[in-house]
Order: C-alpha cells, then sequence, then structure tokens
C-alpha cells in the first residue's frame, strides 16, 4: 500500500524541485527524503523518480502520483477544515501572498478588524474562528504567490488576471473573484489638454503613441499588460522610466515625464494633479483569491475570506463613486 507521507513527499519534490529544497520545507534531512523515495519506489514498484545530471525528475510513474496525490491531499484538507469547523476552528495563523497593491489596500483594514481596531468586529459565522487569528503577510508577484501555494508554503494567494493577459490557475484550486477594475490613463491635465482629452473621455491609445511612457518593471504582468494594450492599438510603447512601484510612476506622470496605465485601485491615495481616463477599448483587472483545494472551508480561511469579500466590495463601492476615479 502507498505511504501517504511519501507521496506527501513526492508531491514537494515536484513543487521544489530538488531533494535539498524537499528537506528544507518539509524539515528533514536530505538523506531522509532520499530514502522515503526510495521506499515508495518499491511500494510502486516502478521507478518513480531519475537522475538527470545532478538531481532528480519525476518519471511518467512519478507523474502520475503526484497528480493523484494531488486529489488526496485536497480530500485530506477538506475532512481536516471539516474538523475544524465542527470544533469551532483552530484560531491559528492564515498566510497570505499578495500583490503590492492589494497588500496597501485590501489586508490593512484586515489587520484592523482582527486586531479589534476597525470600525466593525470581524465576523465570526458563528465559530468564534476570526476571533485570535493571526495573519503573516508576503508581498509577491501573482505568479510568485501561486508557486508558494503550489508549495504550500502560503495559505492564500491574492493575485489578479487582465483582460489583455489571463492567467491560469490549477483547475482544481478554489477561485473566488473579489473585484474588477478598470485600468486608466494618467497624464499631466496640461498633457491631456494638449491631447484633446477632457477630463475622464475615454482614450485611444492608438492616438498617442508619441507620447512617452512609464511602465512598471519588465518582470511584472502589469509591464506586460501595457505592452499588450499599446500593441493593440498598433505601437510599442517608448518607455522612458521604470519602476514597479505605480505611486513612483503617477508621482512621474504628474510631472509631465510620460503617460502611465495603472490599475484604479494602484493608484496612490495622495497624488499631485492628474487627468484620468478610461480606455475607449478597455482593459480591466480582476482581483481574486486563489486557495488549494479543500481548504476553503476551514473557518480560519473562511473569516479571511468573509472580510476580504467585504473590504474589496465597500472600496469597489466608494471609488466608484468619486469623479476622479472613472469606471
Amino acid at each position: 500500500m502507498l505511504d501517504v507521507r511519501r507521496l506527501r513527499i513526492l508531491q514537494h519534490l515536484a513543487a521544489y524541485g530538488t531533494v535539498a529544497a524537499t528537506a528544507d520545507a518539509l524539515h528533514l534531512t536530505a538523506p531522509a527524503v532520499s530514502q522515503h523515495l526510495a521506499a515508495l519506489q518499491k511500494e510502486a514498484g516502478t521507478p518513480v523518480v531519475e537522475k538527470h545530471g545532478r538531481t532528480l525528475r519525476l518519471t511518467a510513474a512519478g507523474e502520475l502520483l503526484v497528480a493523484h496525490t494531488e486529489v488526496i491531499l485536497a480530500e485530506l484538507a477538506a475532512a481536516e477544515s471539516g474538523l475544524a469547523a465542527m470544533k469551532g476552528g483552530r484560531r491559528g495563523t492564515v498566510r497570505i501572498s499578495a500583490f503590492a497593491s492589494a497588500a496597501r489596500t485590501l489586508v490593512p483594514p484586515l489587520f484592523e478588524r482582527l486586531n479589534g481596531t476597525g470600525t466593525d468586529p470581524a465576523p465570526d459565522n458563528g465559530t468564534g474562528a476570526a476571533r485570535d487569528l493571526s495573519l503573516r503577510l508576503s508581498v509577491q508577484e501573482p505568479d510568485e504567490a501561486l508557486d508558494e501555494l503550489h508549495k504550500r508554503s502560503t495559505d492564500l494567494a491574492l493575485v489578479h488576471s487582465y483582460t489583455v493577459l489571463p492567467r491560469s490557475v490549477p483547475a482544481a484550486w478554489e477561485q473566488t473573484v473579489l473585484m474588477e477594475e478598470p485600468v486608466l490613463l494618467a497624464l499631466h491635465p496640461d498633457r491631456a489638454g494638449l491631447e484633446g482629452l477632457a477630463a475622464g473621455q475615454p482614450a485611444d491609445l492608438s492616438r498617442l503613441a508619441h507620447l512617452p511612457w512609464l511602465t512598471p518593471g519588465p518582470e511584472t504582468s502589469c509591464y506586460e499588460m501595457i505592452q499588450r494594450a499599446c500593441g493593440a492599438a498598433g505601437f510599442v510603447p517608448d518607455i522612458r522610466a521604470s519602476s514597479s512601484d505605480f505611486s513612483v510612476l503617477t508621482a512621474l506622470a504628474a510631472a509631465d515625464a510620460g503617460a502611465v496605465l495603472v490599475p484604479r485601485m494602484a493608484l496612490p491615495d495622495h497624488t499631485a494633479p492628474l487627468s484620468l481616463h478610461p480606455l475607449v477599448r478597455p482593459v480591466s483587472r480582476t482581483v481574486f483569491t486563489v486557495c488549494r483545494a479543500g481548504t476553503g472551508k476551514h473557518p480560519d480561511l473562511r473569516a479571511v475570506l468573509d472580510l476580504l469579500h467585504e473590504t474589496a466590495t465597500a472600496l469597489d463601492d466608494r471609488t466608484a463613486g468619486r469623479p476622479d476615479r472613472p469606471r
């Protein structure tokens, strides 16, 4: 019979790539991991890993076992979640990986409400699970956050996708859409006037190819979004400045250094005057949570998901009514 603990080690090897990294993640020694893998191969009756240079890679049988292990671990997680709900929750720690603008706008209210410093108490769904619950936050780009989720080093990934840049997520994982927001063009008001754009008027990117552009770093999906949006408008942007901090980019736009495409939530709360414009060919960003299969009903994680949904709804309602942030 196959040992679930050894299957879990194989799953971690698939996620982390090396025996050493797998051992570190599971708080084991490398020889112990190797011994478990050798025992698993005897149980399976066929090789599940093979040497590839100085590393190991999964065989076809190993890949098959990992696919089934994901299902087994999801069922175990669902069982643990159900038991925790019956007992009123563990009141433990939830680890969150979130992209920067979500970490700035959506996560702080969670800390406030869980710490009792917000305007409303945290919901407990009748279990008390939200009380005494602590959070651990890591700021990550969406791809890195999903990788952390795959490696089981985070419990919840707060990620985004664009209409021009869809994001692939394993079908078995649990996803919840929090909000959809427009991508806006930000210009100095004088520059907008020179381009014939009244405040809030939709902008046609194809008529703005001559402008200098300000973008996030090429390692970010927001950079790729701008490249695709401009490419669809028929040009490659002339990038004059690059920063993965949208507050830097909007400050530069306010100094008439160039144009920037910015998701509404990434706009700083306090900036110099900017002229903001939706796009004639709209681009939107979907913000959503992802957790591993079977974990979403755990009371601790459920409390965090409920709080995030409430926070996102309130933020969406608040920003929708502001004249400087058109939908």
